[in-house]
């Protein structure tokens, strides 16, 4: 099987090595890809958000299977362009990335489907804002109706803040504060079958403590030692089924990755958002212990064949990854400076460096050039070991001006 991973950050890198790992999978190609992934696939210069484009070169390159790893080329498409061509490709048609294109779309699904979720206004003008604002109380939740990066929510007890939040964006949805940990659960499905992965934990504010503003994500571990013992169960039957079976209902099904990000409230699992694709950073650590082919998986996915796959496996212990930011980041990230010490940090047993925001330059020195440069990521007997390893990894990293949380995974 060849398979072409669309994309250039951690996500897709994390992909390419599981793919690589699959003794299913002969060829890994990535487009365009970044430094860390040559040692695993192919790199070829593309447009990510031109469908036309990625096509002709899935074609070219004879793949059997295309993987989109972003959002952006979902939103435009790119995934309908890809089948279109006659070319399997995991990941939903523009549609039915809707899910994750709008916040007050999926809020429409939930409640059509059954799914709890948190009490919602969807809002356009200063005043719905305000008075949306008072009506549902601090903590104040605000979300960007369209995709921002992973970055479009505030969470906030400061009213001037929610609202000038509010005023950037076009459509808001402002909704009920949700108590209790988060938990992100991936499922794969085919737009009937669904597998859900293990649930994972991300920590999404930039300092120590859950503190200063919201990123992408700053680290991520998983199992979950502490979570129900039936919570995929749960999720499954309650959030992940009726939601792909909702969209089938409506004409547009759901195949592809289903990202529930869950809050364990007193008052039940209830869902923060939906993404339509992995996750990023927790995929770093979900698949360094996935043990089922990831290339077998996502081939039956993306050909409605999921029934045959049967339930996830997974390797024992733990992972846990670290995310090194550049400097100033989450806000103008100073890109362009040199990283140090790679090699020396995947010399440690267990560890993986995962490249997200990075390039090269003539001379072959590796620079940042993004916000999120690297997940250090590293599986280990248990969630401690894994961290351990972990931090060491990032011990061995110089970037100047770098920073990164050093409470991921800490006490569990």
């Amino acid at each position: 099987m060849k398979v072409l991973v669309l994309g250039t950050g951690g996500r897709e890198h994390a992909l390419a090595l599981a793919l690589s790992r699959d003794p299913n999978v002969d060829e890994v190609h990535v487009a365009p890809g970044n430094p860390g992934m040559a040692a695993v696939a192919e790199r070829h210069p593309v447009d990510p958000l031109d469908g036309t484009a990625v096509a002709t070169l899935a074609d070219k390159l004879g793949v059997d299977l295309v993987v989109v790893g972003p959002e952006a080329p979902l939103v435009a498409g790119v995934a309908d362009a890809v089948r279109e061509r006659g070319i399997a490709c995991f990941g939903p048609s523009a549609e039915a990335a809707r899910l994750e294109g709008s916040k007050a779309f999926a809020k429409e699904v939930m409640a059509a489907a059954g799914v709890p979720t948190a009490m919602a206004r969807v809002c356009t003008t200063p005043d719905e804002v305000a008075d949306a604002l008072d009506t549902f109380g601090p903590p104040y939740v605000v979300k960007d109706d369209g995709l921002a990066a992973g970055k479009g929510v505030v969470v906030t007890d400061d009213r001037d803040e929610a609202l000038a939040h509010a005023a950037g964006c076009e459509r808001v949805v402002v909704e009920q504060f949700l108590d209790g940990p988060e938990v992100s659960l991936f499922a794969i499905t085919d737009g009937r079958t669904v597998l859900p992965m293990q649930p994972a934990q991300d920590f999404k504010r930039v300092h120590d403590g859950d503190a200063g503003p919201n990123t992408g994500g700053m680290g991520a571990y998983t199992p979950l030692p502490w979570a129900p013992a039936d919570l995929v169960a749960d999720v499954t039957a309650r959030v992940l089924q009726p939601t792909v079976d909702e969209m089938a209902r409506r004409g547009t099904p759901f195949a592809g990755l289903l990202y529930a990000g869950l809050a364990l409230t007193k008052r039940g699992v209830k869902v923060v958002e939906f993404n339509a694709r992995f996750g990023d950073p927790e995929t770093q650590p979900l698949l360094a212990l996935l043990d089922s082919p990831l290339g077998v998986v996502l081939a039956a996915a993306a050909e409605g064949r999921l029934d045959d796959v049967g339930p996830l496996t997974w390797r024992p212990g733990a992972a846990v990854a670290v995310v090194v930011a550049a400097e100033h980041y989450p806000a103008t990230p100073t890109t362009g400076t040199e990283i140090h010490g790679l090699a020396a940090a995947e010399d440690r047993d267990g560890v993986q460096v995962i490249h997200a925001g990075t390039t090269t330059d003539d001379d072959g020195r590796v620079l940042t050039s993004g916000g999120r440069v690297l997940a250090v990521t590293a599986v280990g007997a248990d969630v401690a070991d894994a961290r351990a390893r972990a931090y060491e990894g990032v011990a061995a990293i110089r970037i100047d001006g770098s920073h990164h949380r050093s409470d991921i995974a800490a006490g569990v």
